[in-house]
């Protein structure tokens, strides 16, 4: 046996525990940091080659293991901006410099440009809803735009499309087009079996335009159908003033089309109705293909796309990490939307300062996706992550990392005090 052998391990020894006081002095330091993931201490022994009648002491060596797959409490507060993932993903945030990294700590608030930034400095990103509906690029972070909620100033979308549903009588009575008008010849009335719906749309200017839809039976049922209608559709604003009924319109209809239905009520034709307004200069593309016959009341919903010249009042973060600004009559519209990132492993993902995270070999590449998808979790708007760190449990691996230390230190004096009963024996 070699004694400094013996006081080597014990020096080995003395840095594990060093090593484990380490990650408990960090654990209890970010205790209340939002999104921390504990670390801990894992010991693995060092054999050396020994003999039957001489054993060399070896020694220990140590890893940190994070426990990032590990889901801490959610509580919540009183911001909107603050967010939450409950289940797997990380939020995608980007440093000062430009790099994107990810964090489980989503206490955002606004900067002075309105970007969401968390307490560490790092700026949420997300897909941009300005071309469109956004598509998630799986393996990579391109596309992604700083998350910007001041949406200041009025905006006016004008409706470009729209769809209709709804059913219509079967039993409603057939109108005899070569002896009586319909609403399409724009005469002085028509028949009380004609029924009326309106739908609101919105010019380039974000003013409301009211549009008369007027739905006449037209055919009656043969030996593959059971009818068909006619569709005729006006501006409310040229409706007669005087008389008892809203025709004749001071202008002809901005669209029409007939709706052919089979045996069993249901839509046979294209479903297709364009709205060609003269006076806006605008063009709306009507989908009624979710209209059946049946025997039942007359019976309409539905809207077109676009948006009244409205200030911005609030802006809400959903579940499925849409991010809407609402507006102050009522309705909202999508413009951004916050994706969540993910590795295969990652417990195995590199830590750097700021509670942020990158892949690695370890850790697997990054993958993509939106919340509430492909076993993403989902976004608690007004809510934090808090760190997962047991308090007493960090307490008791202090006290026995200060016992094993101290342990370890006896052996080391003693080897010394031997050491010294050698050199003694010259003397």
């Amino acid at each position: 046996m070699s004694i400094f052998g013996s006081m080597k391990t014990a020096v080995s020894g003395m840095n594990a525990q060093a090593n484990r006081l380490s990650t408990v002095a960090d654990n209890i330091a970010n205790a209340n940091t939002t999104g921390y993931k504990a670390v801990s201490t894992a010991f693995s022994s060092l054999v050396l080659p020994s003999t039957a009648g001489n054993y060399n002491s070896g020694g220990v060596q140590t890893s940190v293991r994070q426990s990032v797959s590990e889901q801490g409490d959610i509580s919540y507060t009183t911001s909107g901006y603050n967010l939450a993932i409950s289940g797997d993903g990380f939020f995608i945030v980007q440093s000062a410099d430009g790099t994107p990294v990810l964090t489980r700590a989503g206490d955002f608030t606004t900067d002075d440009q309105g970007n969401l930034v968390n307490s560490a400095g790092f700026t949420l990103m997300g897909y941009s809803y300005d071309a469109g509906s956004p598509a998630v690029v799986v393996n990579g972070f391109s596309g992604l735009v700083p998350i910007n909620v001041n949406q200041s100033g009025l905006t006016a979308i004008e409706s470009t499309t729209g769809n209709f549903s709804g059913n219509l009588n079967s039993n409603a009575k057939l109108v005899d087009t070569a002896t009586t008008d319909t609403p399409l010849d724009n005469s002085t009335s028509v028949t009380s079996d004609t029924k009326q719906m309106s739908m609101v749309g919105y010019d380039k200017l974000g003013n409301t335009v009211q549009y008369d839809f007027y739905f006449t039976k037209t055919a009656g049922a043969t030996a593959t159908t059971s009818g068909s209608w006619e569709v005729a559709v006006y501006r409310h604003a040229d409706a007669a003033t005087g008389g008892t009924s809203s025709f004749p319109y001071s202008s002809a209809a901005v669209g029409s089309a007939t709706l052919d239905f089979d045996l069993n009520g249901q839509m046979t034709s294209t479903g297709s109705l364009t709205i060609t307004d003269t006076v806006t200069g605008g063009s709306i593309d009507m989908d009624v293909s979710g209209f059946t016959q049946l025997a039942s009341e007359f019976s309409g919903k539905g809207t077109p796309n676009g948006q009244a010249a409205s200030p911005v009042k609030s802006v809400t973060i959903d579940k499925d990490g849409t991010v809407y600004a609402k507006y102050s009559d009522g309705t909202s519209k999508p413009v951004y939307r916050v994706p969540l990132a993910t590795v295969a492993s990652p417990d195995n993902l590199t830590l750097m300062s700021g509670n942020v995270y990158s892949a690695n070999g370890q850790s697997g590449v990054t993958v993509t996706g939106f919340p509430q998808t492909n076993g993403f979790g989902l976004i608690q708007s007004g809510a934090m992550e808090s760190s997962n760190v047991d308090l007493a449990g960090e307490l008791t691996e202090m006290i026995e990392s200060q016992r094993s230390y101290t342990a370890n230190s006896k052996v080391f004096q003693t080897g010394s005090d031997i050491m010294d009963v050698l050199v003694n024996l010259k003397r």
